[in-house]
């Protein structure tokens, strides 16, 4: 699951890039990909996939864990954004759990926001999702560099965790809806 150095693309066209998408959904969109990571550096792509508050998303290694942190279950991230980082590499080798259409900008799912996800219920949970290492090697220091670039920190380029509060299924054109922000 490794690449080569020739796919990092150069900050100021990822910018360019993530700057022409169009603006994704607020309030409804719709989940692209599930990613379920049983191992490090192994994927499944699940056709459908039960998400509980014991495991998150079946079949992934958090839960395997010796101490699973609830704040860090189920990691999402925009599909769009992820192809444009990706630059051609299939979207499962960022890792994240979701990818999905939806906006996941702090300003617009704020920490405690609530939504059906397929037919779970989930909440985002406080907990940055930044880049790592591994996050740097698969698609460069300047990918990496953008997450911390002023103009993007709102829009949580490299997602944000879920926690599972009601068990449910979802699967590859489900919706994720929001039903509740904080205050308001």
């Amino acid at each position: 699951m490794h690449q080569t150095e020739t796919l990092h693309l150069p900050y100021d066209v990822i910018a360019e890039r993530l700057r022409a998408l169009p603006k994704p959904p607020t309030d409804q969109g719709a989940i692209t990909l599930i990613v379920a990571r049983p191992d490090v550096e192994e994927r499944e792509l699940p056709d459908r996939c039960p998400l509980t508050p014991e495991g998150g998303v079946e079949d992934d290694r958090w839960a395997k864990r010796p101490d699973p942190n609830p704040e860090a279950q189920i990691t999402v991230m925009r599909a769009d954004v992820a192809d444009v980082i990706g630059n051609g590499q299939p979207l499962e080798l960022f890792g994240d759990n979701l990818l999905t259409d939806l906006d996941l900008s702090a300003s617009n799912l704020p920490a405690g926001t609530r939504l059906r996800v397929g037919t779970a219920l989930c909440e985002v949970t406080p907990k940055p999702h930044t880049g790592c290492g591994k996050y740097a090697a698969r698609f460069g220091a300047d990918a990496r560099a953008l997450l911390a670039a002023p103009e993007f920190v709102d829009a949580r380029l490299r997602g944000l965790y879920f926690r599972v509060i009601e068990a449910g299924e979802v699967s590859p054109g489900d919706a994720i809806q929001v039903l509740s922000r904080p205050n308001g």
